[in-house]
Order: C-alpha cells, then structure tokens, then sequence
C-alpha cells in the first residue's frame, strides 16, 4: 500500500502525516534532520499501530470486555485485542479528509456517518489540527457528538518519542500524584491511589530498565524529556495538554521507545462510572456538544 503523504515544515520542524491511516503522524523531525518522534519508515505501515502517533476516538484506551452501560443502555462494541477488548477508539485507522493545508498548518476532518461498519452506536465528527510554529507543534483535537441522543465520550493522543539519543536515556519528569492499580489486562480495579516511590517522576529520572504501562491522574498538563549530557549540551523536550487532558499514559513500548499519552479519562472510564468509581473524568456530550483540547510539544536546546 502506498499511502498519501502531506508535509508541513517551519525553520524548526518538519512534520509528515497519513490522513488515510487516521490522520496519524508519520514523522516529526528536527530541522537537523533529527527524529523527535520515533523515526517510521513509510513502507514498514500498514496500520497506525506501526506511525509515530495516532488520534484516540470517541474514547481513549481499553474498555473491559468491549462492553459497558450508559444511561440504562446496555452497549456492545466489537473486540479489537486477542484478549476481547475494545481498544483505543474506532478513528485511528480510517480515512480522514484534508480540509486545509498551508505550509506550516494541517487540517483534517472525520465523520463517522461515512462509515456503516463504524464501531460505535453514535454519530461523531471529529477534527485534528497540526500547527507548526517556532519550535512548537500544536495538535488540537475536537470531538462533537452529531447523533440525537447524549453519548459517552473522550479522546486522547499516542506519541512514540525517541528514547535514546546519543547513548543517552532522558530523564523524565512530570506533576502527577496518583495512579491505578490494574490486572492482567491492565484494567484498573478500582480508583485512582497515590504513587509509591518507583512511580513517582516529580523528581525527575530515566526510565531505565522498567516496563511501563502505567496511567497517571492529577496531573499539571506538563511533563519533560531530558537528554542534557554530562558535557553540558541541553537537548530537552517539553509537553503541555490543556487541562481537559487530566490523565496521563506511561508506556515503554517493545521498538524502544516511549509512548507519553494525554488522554481526557481513566482507562475503561465507562464500566468504572458505572461502578460509582470517583475521579475517572468520564465525560458526556449533548447533541451538537463538543470536547476539545491542544497538546504542544516544544523542542528546547540543541536539536
């Protein structure tokens, strides 16, 4: 499959996407030439599983056993993992229509009614905007619910970062004061406890050895890789979600690099509502409502 490439570039960054592959990231690179996501090879995707980042719709992450209740309704999805969840939304691997483009600004739209075979029973649109400027990307999303009932809804993005440059393992660090218990399937059990001292990153350290594939709660919107050196050359990366972005994904990914994900919502928000579950952020969208928010990532240092 040959897939249809657009580019947009400031004098800091060059970005290129997939608006068939669900409007996905393929590259992010510094004006060097150096990778800020991780580096993809266009011939190796086949899905957005395989890009540098993808757009979490109409919800984000795992929901349990791909079934949940909303308001008396009783809600089955189709499962999309081997152990029979729903995972990640229904957006990510379908097409999107490019809608602007200019040289450092992309827009794309979605609209679920296209699609008979959608795996969600309400009608949605959905936009991702990516704006390049000065050593900023920008990645706002809007979600709207266009069906003629009050649906569930969240969203969140899934950017792969480079781990490794220079020999180098970055220290990361964010504001982040608690997080979930989880079983085999990583679905919470419960609600959100605070950290123990190894999940702890207000102090900022590498990763290291430890497999991750953890979510955050009560947290800032900020977090940061560093790969500074011994020498003194700074080379750092900073993120910052808008505040409807209250959970945050940690996850060591098997290629070697690092998956940071803002996302609106606890996993499986749905069923642990439903629970009596505080704190999940599980939220609802009236007919015609809409959920947004912006995620920048800013190169500091010597990229």
């Amino acid at each position: 499959m040959t897939w249809q490439v657009e580019r947009i570039a400031s004098a800091h960054l060059t970005l290129e996407v997939l608006p068939e592959v669900g409007a996905s990231v393929l590259n992010l690179r510094a004006a060097s030439g150096r990778p800020v996501l991780r580096h993809v090879n266009l011939a190796d995707v086949n899905t957005s599983s395989q890009c540098a980042s993808f757009t979490l719709l109409p919800y984000s992450n795992r929901i349990r056993d791909a079934r949940f209740s909303f308001q008396g309704r009783e809600v089955q999805l189709r499962p999309t993992t081997k152990d029979g969840l729903a995972q990640h939304g229904d957006v990510r691997n379908r097409p999107w229509e490019v809608t602007r483009v200019s040289e450092t600004h992309l827009r794309c739209d979605f609209d679920s009614r296209a699609f008979p075979d959608m795996n969600w029973p309400w009608a949605f649109t959905a936009r991702v905007e990516y704006l390049l400027h000065g050593p900023h990307l920008d990645t706002s999303v809007t979600l709207t619910n266009v069906d003629t009932s009050e649906m569930p809804a969240g969203m969140g993005l899934h950017p792969y970062f480079t781990r490794w440059q220079d020999g180098i393992d970055p220290r990361l660090g964010f504001e982040a004061a608690l997080t979930y218990d989880t079983d085999e399937r990583q679905l919470p059990t419960g609600g959100a406890r605070p950290l123990r001292p190894d999940e702890d990153y207000r102090t900022p350290a590498p990763v290291g050895d430890r497999q991750l594939d953890r979510v955050y709660t009560a947290w800032n919107g900020v977090a940061r890789l560093d790969w500074t050196s011994t020498s003194g050359e700074r080379r750092a990366l900073s993120l910052t979600a808008d505040p409807v972005y209250s959970h945050l994904v940690v996850f060591t990914a098997p290629d070697g690099s690092l998956a940071l994900e803002p996302v609106t919502h606890a996993t499986d928000a749905f069923n642990l509502a439903a629970r009596g579950v505080s704190g999940t952020d599980l939220r609802t969208l009236l007919p015609g409502q809409s959920l947004g928010g912006a995620f920048r990532i800013t190169l500091e240092g010597a990229w």
